[in-house]
C-alpha cells in the first residue's frame, strides 16, 4: 500500500503534466507558451473539467473517504478496548470519544485547508481556460500558486498538533534523538579521559 501510494503520487501528476503540456505548447516569436494552445475551445473546456475533477474534487473525496475509514477502525478498536478496560466502561467511553474527536478534527482541518488553499489557483486556472480572449494572467497565477503550495508546509503542522498517532511518533523521535545525543556526549567525555561522565 505504501509503495503503491508513493508510485501513484509521482506517476499520475507526471503523466497529467506531460499529456496536458506537450500538445498545448507552442513557440511564438521565440517565446514558449504552454497549457493554453488547444486545438479548440471545447478541448480547452474538457481539459479544465478533467483537471479540476482529478486534482481538486477527487482529492477532497479521498480525504473524506480515508478519514471516514480511519474513524470506523478507531470506533471498532475503541469498543474492544472499552470491554477490556480495567478502569471501567466510562473511562473507555471517554477515550473513544477523544479518539473520534481527534480524527474528525484532523479530517475537517486537512480537508478545509486543502479546499481553501487550492481554490484560488483553480479559479485562476478556470479564468485562463474558460475566458475565450487572451488576458494577462501570470501575476494572478503565481500569487495563487504560492497560496496553494502553502498547503504543503502547513499540512504537517496539523498532523503534528492534532493527530495523536503522529504526535506519539514525533515525541519518540525527539526523545530518541536526545538520548542518542546524550550517549554520544558521554562517550566523547569518557574517551577524552575526563572524570565527568554525562548522564544517560
Amino acid at each position: 500500500m505504501l509503495y503503491s501510494a508513493m508510485a501513484i503520487a509521482w506517476i499520475i501528476p507526471f503523466i497529467a503534466c506531460v499529456v496536458g503540456r506537450i500538445p498545448t505548447t507552442k513557440v511564438i516569436d521565440g517565446v514558449c507558451y504552454g497549457w493554453l494552445n488547444f486545438v479548440s475551445y471545447a478541448a480547452r473546456i474538457i481539459f479544465f473539467i478533467w483537471l479540476i475533477f482529478s486534482f481538486y474534487i477527487l482529492m477532497i473525496f479521498i480525504f473524506v473517504f480515508c478519514y471516514w475509514r480511519i474513524l470506523i477502525v478507531v470506533r471498532r478498536q475503541a469498543r474492544v478496548m472499552t470491554g477490556h478496560s480495567a478502569a471501567g466502561p466510562s473511562a473507555g467511553q471517554a477515550q473513544l470519544n477523544q479518539m473520534q474527536t481527534n480524527v474528525i478534527k484532523t479530517m475537517v482541518l486537512v480537508s478545509a485547508l486543502y479546499a481553501i488553499s487550492w481554490t484560488p489557483l483553480y479559479i485562476c486556472v478556470m479564468i485562463s481556460y474558460v475566458y475565450p480572449y487572451p488576458i494577462e494572467w501570470l501575476a494572478m497565477y503565481y500569487s495563487t500558486t504560492i497560496i496553494a503550495f502553502s498547503y504543503m508546509f502547513t499540512n504537517p503542522f496539523i498532523y503534528a498538533t492534532k493527530f495523536d498517532p503522529v504526535k506519539q511518533v514525533l515525541i519518540r523521535m525527539i526523545t530518541c534523538t536526545k538520548q542518542n545525543t546524550t550517549l554520544e556526549q558521554g562517550r566523547s567525555t569518557s574517551q577524552r579521559g575526563g572524570s565527568e561522565v554525562a548522564p544517560v
